[in-house]
């Protein structure tokens, strides 16, 4: 008895204690991001790396296709936060971790417009032979080449060594490390360019010959030590203003491009030909107009139905814009033409639209979508929706045109 007693007292002071409270229970949120985010720049990240950042597999494909869309490089913030995979809560969380500046400055962007299109050189060559466009073929831009030829014009008409090629502004220190190698230049400046220069400099050395002004072409006014647009603009106004050919000297010294000191310099050599390039003495053949396409009907040949240089340079300059006219109705509606007379040429010649580039939404260029008088004011829109979307169907849908603007974008789809 004693024995049970003892036991049960025991138990009973056991069991006597008070329990220690159990400590709350909190539950945390799984965070989107790692707390130990460090400071990245999105332009190195892979697929991987962006999906550890928080992000699914489709938004890490979006952003990476946004990346290429806006030229393969992210330049600021306020550019990235633009993609529309990334929710504005999503980048105030990542923002202060972004190395990127937060606008893109202008000398960055035109930097990068400089680095955009990759540079190719296949072998050593001498810049000062180069023409707009063989410095084209090389990467760069049709104004950056002219830019480099106005450059070397300054110079004298010859880069004189790889330090004054390293001086264009249009060259960016990368293109002129990947160019260096294959230029065949002197290192260094000669001693003696300062007194060169100034017998020398914007006076490139031309080497005049007998020629026919009426003959001469774009490349013929060019050795002559004008500039292609200079030349484009000689010509047009011996085509178009005088209908083909200087009459006379005079003729030659009104035209604006030439000065005065450029004129006496070729007096001597020209041999002006009127007989044989009056266009008024040669008997053409009359145009059968309803024969000619209209997509492939001639400045000269509107000139002869009756239309004047106004009318006839719109028509001709939107169809180009264009890339073809697809209706008929479309020429009516372009700008300062004479509709009467048009409105006769339409209803005698045929058009053959065949021949007129079209595309896809989804494939269409972007430098195509910005340009054509069609699609250029919704051509943004286009670029955004394809990223995440590349179905015609749903771009359309997307986009809510007026009726009558997608009839117009529609001829030029496929």
């Amino acid at each position: 008895m004693v024995t049970l007693l003892t036991i049960l007292l025991i138990y009973q002071k056991y069991t006597s204690k008070e329990k220690e409270p159990f400590p709350d229970i909190k539950f945390i949120a799984a965070s989107s991001t790692s707390t130990h985010l460090l400071s990245f720049d999105p332009n190195s990240l892979d697929e991987t790396q962006w999906q550890k950042l928080g992000f699914s597999e489709k938004q890490t494909s979006t952003i990476l296709k946004y990346k290429k869309i806006v030229g393969g490089y992210f330049t600021s913030k306020e550019q990235l936060k633009k993609c529309y995979a990334i929710s504005e809560e999503k980048f105030n969380e990542l923002e202060s971790f972004i190395v990127l500046p937060e606008t893109a400055e202008k000398s960055f962007s035109k930097t990068f417009k400089n680095i955009k299109k990759e540079i190719s050189i296949t072998g050593k060559f001498n810049p000062d032979r180069y023409s707009v466009d063989e410095w084209m073929k090389i990467g760069f831009s049709e104004k950056q080449s002219e830019a480099i030829l106005k450059y070397k014009n300054y110079l004298g008409g010859s880069f004189i060594s790889k330090e004054k090629f390293r001086d264009c502004f249009i060259i960016s220190a990368e293109n002129y490390q990947k160019l260096e190698p294959y230029l065949l230049l002197p290192e260094k400046t000669p001693d003696n360019f300062k007194k060169m220069a100034g017998n020398t400099m914007g006076k490139a050395k031309i080497q005049y010959h007998y020629f026919d002004p009426n003959q001469l072409d774009k490349e013929g006014w060019m050795m002559f030590g004008f500039s292609e647009k200079q030349a484009n603009t000689i010509v047009n106004y011996r085509d178009r203003n005088l209908k083909g050919s200087f009459k006379n000297l005079e003729e030659l010294e009104k035209c604006f491009v030439i000065s005065s000191e450029k004129f006496q310099e070729m007096k001597p050599y020209i041999k002006l030909n009127t007989v044989s390039t009056k266009r008024e003495d040669i008997k053409q053949e009359k145009t059968d107009f309803s024969k000619i396409d209209l997509n492939a009907v001639t400045f000269k040949q509107l000139i002869e139905f009756g239309l004047d240089e106004r009318s006839a340079g719109s028509m001709i300059g939107f169809r180009k814009k264009l890339g073809g006219f697809v209706n008929k109705q479309q020429i009516l509606d372009t700008y300062n033409i004479d509709k009467e007379i048009v409105q006769k040429l339409i209803s005698m010649a045929p058009l053959d639209p065949s021949g007129v580039p079209k595309y896809t939404l989804t494939e269409a260029p972007e430098e195509w979508l910005k340009n054509h008088p069609y699609f250029k004011y919704s051509a943004d829109k286009i670029i955004y929706y394809r990223i995440s979307n590349p179905d015609d169907r749903k771009i359309w849908k997307f986009l809510k045109l007026k009726p009558e603007y997608e009839e117009r974008m529609r001829w030029y789809t496929k």
